[in-house]
């Protein structure tokens, strides 16, 4: 169970919830009786942060977007046509491909 503590005791015998901390693991520190904060080990700490953090195939799998960039709609713009190339003997070359009369 998580020991409590006022901010009181906290600030006069923090050397005290230190240790505490790091044999039982997690210390509540209240305020005015109200629940402030949590001492927690440094081990636990960096659990709690990597559990918190999505992994890349989370992200990727994810339903909800992952930009605020919109997309344009499929089929509204179309693709421009490749340059037209003369070549020595008049013969149109476009995109690179010789077009024969």
């Amino acid at each position: 169970m998580t020991a409590s503590w006022s901010v009181q005791d906290a600030k006069a015998r923090f050397s005290e919830l230190l240790e505490t901390c790091l044999r039982e693991g997690p210390q509540l520190v209240t305020k005015r009786g109200v629940e402030a904060a949590v001492l927690v080990p440094k081990s636990e700490w960096d659990r709690l942060q990597r559990a918190a953090r999505p992994s890349l195939k989370e992200l990727l799998l994810a339903p909800q977007p992952r930009t605020e960039f919109e997309p344009p709609q499929r089929g509204r713009l179309r693709r421009r046509r490749g340059p037209v190339f003369v070549s020595r003997d008049d013969r149109r070359i476009a995109g690179g491909r010789r077009n024969h009369p």
